[in-house]
């Protein structure tokens, strides 16, 4: 039996381009995803450290890697590659001290920094009074603050593209402010040469608004009014209205758009940070040029046996002087 041809014109269907994965759809730029491991066995504070660190690299992180002890380098270097990553944190333990080390894959560079104190996420919580960790904190990638890197060093420019480039780059035009939650700030102390690690929530508060007034807000609840005459007397008693909270000028910032409902645009807000850790205190020791492997390119130990052996040529030429000078005289 012959077979009727369907003349009906199929429509034309537009083809949906596909987001590109692991790239930014605002900047273009390619969104960086990291590992964080440890290398040989470590000690139950030092697990609970590399988890704490894991939930600071949210959301572009493995959360949930499981490791084995056969896993070596080699086996997460495989995988970095189709899954997109392109920094390593490795930490390690040593008989005198741990260690952490930032590496750039493939190819490298590698930071190894010395971890001389820390402090867990639930050690800095139980010593506030109010913690604070909202549901969607760890929503979005920190800010990242560097300070006291721009002596021109070579090893400081260094560790400051690194962890410049471990983070998303923001575009400040188009960013938003919702976004914006965490921040995670690095201080360099020339003098100790340390840096200061801290791991921060930023909070927005409405200045010239009392806090009754902003929790009422906040909260969607009734006031509890039975004590009191009139509802003005909620805002105008004493103790209720009188709580500015933050004057300093310095800590308030003029919003670009809306957020939330107490925080409006072209009106100032009070900038407030709540340590949520991990916290720690690093000394950079060495930067090899590969992966874990290469030339050295900074070496903390080096210098100061350098500079020690310089100190003493020096000290040994000026005492053969003076022998020569007292050889003369006699």
């Amino acid at each position: 039996m012959a077979r009727f041809r369907n003349n009906k014109k199929k429509g034309f269907v537009k083809p949906v381009g596909k987001k590109q994965p692991g790239v930014d759809h605002v900047t273009g730029e390619k969104i960086p995803h990291s590992i964080v491991f440890s290398r040989g066995k470590l000690p139950g504070s030092l697990k609970q450290l590399q988890m704490d660190l894991r939930k600071l690299m949210l959301p572009y992180t493995a959360v949930n890697l499981k490791e084995k002890r056969r896993n070596n380098l080699k086996d997460f270097l495989n995988i970095a590659g189709p899954l997109g990553v392109t920094h390593f944190l490795m930490l390690s333990k040593t008989e005198t001290a741990p260690y952490l080390k930032v590496a750039r894959t493939p190819q490298g560079p590698t930071l190894t920094f010395k971890i001389h104190e820390y402090s867990l996420a639930v050690d800095v919580a139980q010593s506030q009074l109010r913690p604070r960790c909202p549901q969607d904190l760890f929503k979005n990638s920190p800010l990242i603050v560097l300070s006291g890197f721009g002596s021109g060093e070579q090893h400081l420019k260094l560790t400051t593209v690194m962890f410049q480039n471990i983070f998303p780059a923001i575009d400040v035009n188009t960013v938003k402010l919702s976004s914006c939650q965490r921040i995670v700030l690095l201080n360099y102390n020339k003098d100790t040469k340390l840096i200061d690690f801290r791991h921060y929530s930023i909070r927005l508060q409405p200045v010239g608004v009392s806090k009754r007034v902003r929790k009422f807000v906040q909260n969607h609840q009734v006031p509890d009014l039975k004590n009191l005459q009139d509802v003005s007397d909620f805002i105008t008693k004493a103790g209720y209205g009188s709580e500015s909270e933050v004057d300093d000028e310095a800590a308030t910032v003029t919003l670009a758009s809306d957020l939330g409902r107490i925080n409006k645009a072209s009106s100032k807000s009070a900038v407030k940070l709540q340590e949520i850790g991990p916290r720690m205190t690093l000394q950079l020791i060495k930067i090899e040029e590969g992966l874990c492997s290469g030339g050295v390119i900074f070496n903390a130990y080096g210098n100061e046996a350098e500079k020690k052996k310089e100190v003493k040529e020096e000290e040994d030429k000026i005492n053969e002087e003076d022998a020569d000078e007292d050889a003369e005289e006699d």
